[in-house]
């Protein structure tokens, strides 16, 4: 059989990129219906169950919140663990070999969490299930933006979240349908979606034996032949059509390489956070925008509508049947939504997909939350303040799949060097991780004690968000991964420097080579006075 080329080959990266992706959301929707499910709760130690009647089943009711936080929390400090392996090996045995060995730690985990007999069992298989998840996050992103052209990277990876939130769609509608089974009191209703996350894992796996290393990383180790084959695989469609020169993107890359081998003794994580060693390029500052963006994007409120959108409902005046009817509702919204990010990522930009997200955010969630009061304060009028809390839940969801989905993702595979690219990634996943085992483990015990304040805080947090993206973070959509160095060599970190310096850098460049062009010189000289001014 012959190997796939062009845009066949494009996509079919696009898609198995994408089957790690939906386990990635599939992963975090599933914890959702597991920690309602009676069986569950009782073994764990969280509560006890209620029988409601045939049409609502066992219900169970949590009286140890901070217990249930904590198993869903400790995840993500797996996840820290294994974005931070995953970073260094990622940059030594390259992408492929990376996430085998993290797709291994999934199954392993996956294995022990629907077997778990206790809460330290539970424990100990969350933090394995969730090393395994680091790694397929800090790694996944980075070789779909390393395959992708600078015009469409952002579309490529705000596709894949497509099947992210599918993800979560498919977990919430499995749990709700078993929920069904023997009055929802059942221990298939929690192991069985548990399992079910092995199968989109082992396909994961059993693909990636087609698929090709980034040509970005095999010119970083010296294997040019290699990345030039792959390369002409991936662009043969456009190379054709005259609209790719592989010669030229394989020159600039290899500039970079060349440019960032100074410093590549000062790779560690440590010198990256602190950013010395690292001279113009900044590497420090770049690290600080990874981890706060994707801590933000946690604080805007996503930690909450997605796993405790069930408890928001409940509170919105639904009964709890009616609750994870409209919470499904709301995954399918969620899903819907995020194709309006992946016609809008490249041709918008990033800082304005924020911006405007941030602004429907916020107004979404306090919104829901005065309604949510207002329900409260008048009970009689339940129908219309819960039916109102509930649609700006929606709004909220819409808006967030649109922008602050995938921005906080896209951003970090694009703005590290080659040299550090994979560990670059994996301080955007410590962020994430951090944002999201502090909420989880805070929002039960923030929605039983101040409620619907609780959207108050995050609608707030929407709202400060928006000078942070206007003075920091300078645009990077429809730049090549090589631009970016240029664009981070400003001594300031405010994004209207950044965007200055960055054109002043590429009129400069522009001038030389035209100098070069006008004085005769040969193609060689002038390729290596080029490369002397980078």
């Amino acid at each position: 059989m012959a190997p796939l080329t062009g845009k066949r080959l494009y996509y079919t990266i696009n898609f198995v990129a994408g089957l790690a992706i939906f386990f990635f959301g599939y992963d975090q929707g599933m914890m959702g219906g597991v920690n309602t499910a009676p069986h569950y709760v009782q073994t764990m130690g969280l509560g006890y169950s209620t029988y409601e009647g045939p049409s609502e089943g066992y219900v169970a009711t949590i009286t140890n919140p901070t217990r249930q936080g904590g198993i869903v929390s400790i995840y993500y400090l797996g996840t820290l663990i294994g974005a931070l392996m995953a970073g260094v090996m990622g940059d030594r045995l390259g992408r492929l070999k990376t996430m085998i060995i993290g797709s291994i730690w999934v199954l392993i985990g996956a294995a022990l969490q629907c077997s778990a007999q206790n809460i330290a069992w539970m424990l100990c298989a969350r933090v394995i299930n969730g090393i395994g998840t680091g790694f397929l996050n800090a790694i996944v992103p980075v070789w779909s933006a390393e395959v992708a052209t600078h015009t469409s990277r952002g579309a490529f990876i705000a596709s894949e979240f497509t099947l992210n939130i599918f993800g979560v769609v498919v977990a919430y509608w499995l749990e709700f349908g078993l929920g069904f089974v023997g009055d929802g009191n059942t221990q298939i209703r929690w192991r069985f979606p548990i399992a079910f996350q092995i199968i989109p894992v082992f396909a994961f796996m059993f693909a990636l034996i087609w698929m090709p290393e980034s040509p970005r990383w095999l010119l970083k180790v010296g294997r040019v032949d290699e990345a030039r084959e792959i390369l002409y695989r991936i662009r043969s469609d456009e190379i054709a059509a005259g609209n790719s020169d592989l010669e030229t993107e394989i020159q600039g890359i290899v500039e970079i390489v060349n440019l960032e081998k100074a410093h590549s003794k000062q790779n560690s994580y440590w010198s990256m956070f602190w950013g010395t060693g690292w001279g113009d390029l900044h590497v420090g500052r770049r690290v600080q925008l990874a981890i706060w963006l994707q801590i933000v994007q946690e604080w805007v409120g996503i930690a909450a509508v997605t796993m405790w959108a069930p408890t928001i409902f409940a509170q919105a005046g639904y009964s709890a049947r009616k609750s994870q009817w409209l919470s499904g509702l709301n995954d399918i919204t969620y899903c819907i939504s995020t194709l309006v990010s992946i016609l809008t990522i490249d041709r918008w930009g990033r800082r304005f997909g924020l911006y405007w997200g941030a602004v429907g955010q916020g107004i979404a969630m306090i919104l829901s939350g005065a309604f949510g009061r207002l329900l409260r304060d008048h009970p009689e009028k339940a129908a219309q303040y819960g039916a109102a809390s509930a649609f700006w839940i929606f709004v909220y969801t819409a808006v967030f799949g649109a922008t602050w989905l995938t921005i906080p993702w896209v951003y970090p595979t694009e703005i590290f060097p080659l040299e550090v690219r994979a560990k670059g990634n994996a301080w955007g996943v410590v962020g994430w991780s951090i944002g999201n085992g502090w909420l989880t483990l805070l929002n039960p015990v923030m929605f039983n004690a101040i409620q619907e304040n609780t959207l108050h805080i995050f609608g707030a947090v929407n709202f400060l968000s928006i000078p942070m993206v206007w003075a920091f973070y300078p645009e990077t959509a429809n730049r090549t991964l090589e631009e970016i160095d240029l664009l981070f060599s400003s001594n300031s970190p405010f994004a209207w420097d950044e965007e200055a310096h960055f054109v002043k850098l590429k009129a400069q460049r522009a001038q030389d080579l035209k100098d070069v062009t006008d004085d005769g010189s040969s193609k060689d000289g002038g390729e290596k006075a080029h490369t002397e001014h980078v």
